[in-house]
């Protein structure tokens, strides 16, 4: 390559200089025959891998408004004020159920005129015994294993449900079509339209620092990646600019040159990395990870982020380069790298960490459920701090391995090297450490402000796993109920008591509930010392209002009357007997606590009840993992809607759970682009050293001293990586909990997977490069132009 510089350039501006160096560069980057355009793309891969992670990045608000909308317009609207039957009127009622794992949305209809509202997404509404699904509920559907489900929904399938009725592509859901819902039937809707009116409303600001966090500690890496990718083949470039200095060229105009190669680079890596970006997003509909997945035309970026993305990414390719060569010398008859460098100095490495806690020190127990946050001083802490580990690295890299001496072969080769150019190893890692000291910091927030989103909810999941409720219409029917369920496979015991609503002769006891069941499950409602077959007892008050007597012992009583405004024919007349005793209530497996009247069957037989409902509380068989959906089959045999229920001593916040969700997905895809985006980088650096591996083959060195050498020289950078990853994260994760003012405790599980991950996908890579390094050792690494 041969080029020709004048200087003589005093009356030219800053800018034209600029300009025409910079373009000089770009010509450089591509006319060095095979060598440039090998260093070009490998910077363009690296480039547009982290490109293609930002994109998909900006694509995020549009993915949560449109799956959002989407969600909202699939809702009946239940009209408040309740709808007369008309022309365009339905009934609606939910009929949500659960295969093993998987929660399954279904709501079922029944049109009462000519022109019925339509759900999105459905060409043509189910009629009685037919349904429309969900294109994710029909291959379950016909997976093999499924045949339970397929009993539950026995339904002839129509059709499947489009895109503008599905939040998301694994969204399992479905329309059926009914006759069976009636005006005695108190839990369905009547609507005319579909759509439910969105209602927002502030995030609690632990949830904002949590989105804040997830958002830094997934992009930092990738930025930090794109940096180490625009100073591949330093080395060479900087032989490249002596060169150009001993035809004439000064510092500044090397270094203008130096950054038009990154320049031109970066702005190939924009391009490819969008080509990535597009095929990305044309498969992205197919994949599904820990049941989160988007539609394809769901992942487009927002016109100003990507404009942002586009001038930021070769603006930060020149400030690096320009910030690399600020300690090289580059003379007309060489390098100043090839000496012994200088130690890296520590103070100005410490500044941002430093300026990073000086912003987030003051938020120290100032971020709670309620209030506001500034997001922007929290971002810009944690920014400074992650950056500020990305520049710590280096220096203990550096300090580290200056102190190694002797061992085996190899560990000496990868020593040596390490020594002569640590800067270079330690950047390969610096994305890895960002990445998992983030994603630390993140588990161990996640883990002390879990007890902010989980609540008990006030079931025993010890005394009863499921429970059904079913409405019958009469005693016989609710024996009926408790015998199916007690003669499902897999159910171990079956409580059953059928409950009812009767009316008093008083403004206090105009509603009154009365249940009936035996003794042993009278005595998992109330605190009952003694009972026989024909005792009555009664618990006086509610817990709203427990001085105000439901009842009292000598009271008469209509069980015909359940509700008040609404008696439904001849009076039945009960009293309660005098001996009736006054216990207290206790709660039952569900949470719920009864009140009112308790009888034992020889008292009151549930055949004289009006409208009563059956509840079923199970224990199943812990051996038998499809024992809980056999019952669900029951419930559903009983009631299409299923009126099963899976009892939990806990319940999680929906949107604290999303984001915990989307924190593991993202983390999972940054790692992975940056284990790509770590091999390309590896492959370059073997490929900067290939006439010197041929070189030691050359003069006897083993192929498997030289393997070895190599994954040295990434276990050693990757361990002290981890290790100030380790420290970085638990430190900022300790301030974000006395941020939340939530006790200090570390998910040791959580950060104990993040660092393995990290050395796992550092291992990954250094075994896919090994097939390179065997092939740059061969004879032909020798030969030179």
């Amino acid at each position: 390559m041969t080029a020709t510089v004048r200087t003589s350039a005093k009356s030219r501006t800053p800018l034209r200089a600029w300009t025409r160096d910079l373009a000089l560069g770009a010509r450089f980057a591509t006319s060095g025959g095979s060598e440039a355009w090998t260093r070009t793309l490998l910077t363009a891969v690296g480039v547009a891998l982290g490109v293609m992670l930002l994109l998909v990045a900006a694509a995020v608000p549009t993915m949560l408004t449109n799956h959002s909308d989407r969600q909202y317009a699939s809702e009946p609207e239940y009209a408040t004020g309740g709808t007369r039957p008309a022309a365009n009127t339905m009934l609606v009622k939910g009929a949500n159920t659960t295969f093993r794992q998987d929660r399954i949305s279904g709501h079922l209809l029944q049109p009462e005129g000519p022109n019925p509202p339509t759900p999105p997404g459905v060409h043509r509404l189910p009629g009685p015994n037919e349904m429309v699904v969900s294109p994710a509920l029909a291959r379950l559907l016909n997976a093999p294993g499924s045949e339970l489900l397929r009993q539950r929904l026995p339904y002839r399938i129509i059709g499947t449900i489009g895109q503008q009725g599905l939040s998301a592509p694994s969204d399992l859901s479905y329309y059926a079509g009914t006759k069976a819902l009636s005006s005695t039937q108190d839990s369905f809707y009547r609507i005319n339209h579909f759509g439910m009116k969105r209602e927002s409303s502030p995030l609690d600001p632990i949830l904002i620092l949590l989105i804040v966090m997830v958002l830094v500690v997934l992009l930092m890496p990738v930025m930090v990646f794109i940096g180490t990718a625009v100073r591949f083949g330093g080395e060479r470039r900087d032989r490249r600019l002596a060169a150009l200095r001993l035809v004439g060229a000064d510092v500044p105009m090397a270094r203008r040159i130096a950054a038009g190669e990154a320049l031109f680079g970066s702005l190939i890596g924009l391009v490819v990395g969008a080509g990535f970006f597009l095929v990305v997003r044309q498969f992205i509909g197919s994949f599904t990870m820990m049941g989160m997945g988007v539609f394809a035309s769901d992942v487009t970026p927002s016109a100003p982020l990507v404009a942002l993305i586009a001038l930021a990414v070769p603006a930060a390719a020149v400030a690096v380069t320009l910030f690399a060569l600020r300690g090289v010398t580059i003379e007309p008859l060489g390098v100043v790298r090839a000496a012994t460098p200088r130690p890296r100095r520590l103070w100005w490495r410490l500044v941002l960490p430093v300026v990073g806690l000086a912003l987030l020190l003051p938020l120290i127990g100032r971020v709670g459920m309620s209030g506001s946050i500034n997001e922007y001083q929290v971002a810009s802490g944690v920014v400074l701090l992650l950056v500020g580990l990305a520049l710590l690295l280096p220096w203990l890299v550096e300090a580290a391995v200056r102190r190694l001496r002797g061992g085996p072969l190899p560990w000496q080769l990868a020593t040596r090297r390490l020594q002569l150019s640590s800067g270079t190893a330690a950047r390969m890692v610096s994305g890895i450490t960002v990445a998992v000291a983030g994603a630390i910091a993140l588990q161990t927030l996640f883990a002390g402000a879990e007890h902010y989103f989980t609540s008990p909810t006030g079931q025993d999941p010890d005394r009863a796993q499921i429970m059904a409720r079913v409405q019958v219409r009469d005693g016989a029917q609710a024996q009926q109920v408790v015998t199916a369920f007690r003669a499902t496979r897999g159910v171990r015991s079956a409580l059953g008591i059928t409950e009812a609503t009767a009316a008093g002769d008083s403004a206090n006891d105009r509603r009154v509930p009365v249940t009936v069941a035996d003794c042993t499950t009278l005595r998992e409602i109330a605190r009952i010392d003694g009972c026989s077959p024909n005792s009555v007892f009664v618990i006086k008050g509610s817990a709203d209002n427990p001085s105000t007597p439901y009842a009292l012992p000598g009271k008469r009583l209509d069980l015909n009357s359940p509700e008040v405004d609404a008696p439904s024919g001849a009076p039945r007349p009960w009293t309660i007997p005098a001996d009736a005793r006054i216990v207290q209530p206790r709660e039952d497996a569900a949470g719920m606590t009864h009140y009112g009247v308790l009888a034992a069957p020889g008292a009151l037989s549930v055949s004289e009840l009006t409208d009563p409902v059956a509840t079923v509380a199970m224990k199943l068989d812990p051996n038998d993992p499809d024992a809980a959906d056999r019952v669900r089959n029951t419930g559903t045999r009983l009631d299409p809607s299923d009126p099963t229920m899976t009892l939990t001593a806990t319940m999680q916040d929906r949107t604290y759970a999303s984001i915990r969700r989307g924190l593991l997905v993202g983390a999972t895809a940054t790692l992975l682009v940056i284990g790509a985006s770590m091999l390309v980088s590896t492959l370059e650096q073997l490929r900067d050293r290939k006439r010197l591996l041929a070189v030691l083959v050359a003069f006897g060195t083993r192929r498997g001293t030289l393997a070895l050498s190599v994954l040295w020289q990434a276990a050693v950078p990757v361990a002290i990586g981890l290790g100030l990853a380790l420290v970085g994260g638990l430190g900022l994760g300790t301030v974000l909990l006395k941020m939340v003012k939530a006790p200090v405790r570390f998910d040791w599980a959580g950060v104990a997977g993040m660092t393995g991950a990290g050395a796992a996908v550092v291992l990954l890579v250094t075994a896919l490069s090994l097939p390179a390094l065997w092939r740059m050792m061969r004879p032909e690494g020798l030969r030179t132009e």
